[in-house]
């Protein structure tokens, strides 16, 4: 996340479901000092078991698995462009097709809540409900998928559509794709790109070689 530019110092946390509960990162260990040994196991009851403290934001991540099936892995971050939008409360409209990768017809803002409370998982997991990114108000992005590397494309995307959003302000407000447009891209996005089997005989070819 630091290397592309999505997080900084030691802000943003990541998770993925393991076992009856999930994997996280420590709170407040710089990530290029992380080894897999810091990585703290969180129960389905909340437990933490590790040698660290697990990230100040672990309830949101319990909560986000207990309410999401198809939900193995999230990304959290700070990112700069989606901060500035988040911190005005805004959402990010249909300005652009490509925000139907989040889910929807646009990307919710969550309301404010104090960072590691219950309060804010709660807002988090309305924000996210029929979506796979969220702002979070005077905070940050939370991404989900089906793995880590899916949700972190998707929390460098919301990064990237903010960037183009805010661009798009200087010259006033965008106009936006209608509420049946994003629903045609939402159908499309559901078929988008290779199809598992040939990223399958792909991963067998490289194996043989």
């Amino acid at each position: 996340m630091n290397r592309i530019g999505i997080n900084q110092g030691t802000s943003g946390n990541v998770s993925a479901r393991w076992r009856d509960g999930f994997l996280v990162t420590p709170s407040g260990l710089p990530y290029d000092r992380c080894d897999p040994a810091d990585v703290v196991w969180v129960d389905d009851q909340g437990g933490a078991h590790g040698h660290l403290v697990p990230s100040s934001e672990w309830r949101f991540h319990l909560d986000i698995y207990r309410h999401r099936s198809d939900v193995d892995a999230i990304v959290h971050t700070h990112s700069v462009n989606a901060t500035a939008i988040a911190v005005h409360k805004r959402a990010i409209p249909a300005f652009h097709y490509m925000v139907a990768l989040a889910g929807g017809v646009d990307i919710r803002c969550a309301g404010y809540a104090t960072y590691g409370t219950q309060a804010l998982s709660d807002q988090a997991v309305a924000a996210l409900d029929g979506r796979m990114a969220c702002l979070l108000a005077h905070h940050g992005v939370i991404a989900v998928g089906a793995d880590l590397e899916r949700a972190l494309r998707l929390a460098e995307e919301v990064e990237i559509l903010a960037r183009m959003y805010l661009a798009a302000l200087t010259l006033g407000e965008p106009d936006v794709l209608d509420d049946a447009e994003m629903a045609v891209v939402l159908d499309r996005f559901r078929t988008y790109g290779q199809p598992a089997t040939a990223s399958g005989r792909r991963r067998a070819a490289t194996k043989q070689r």
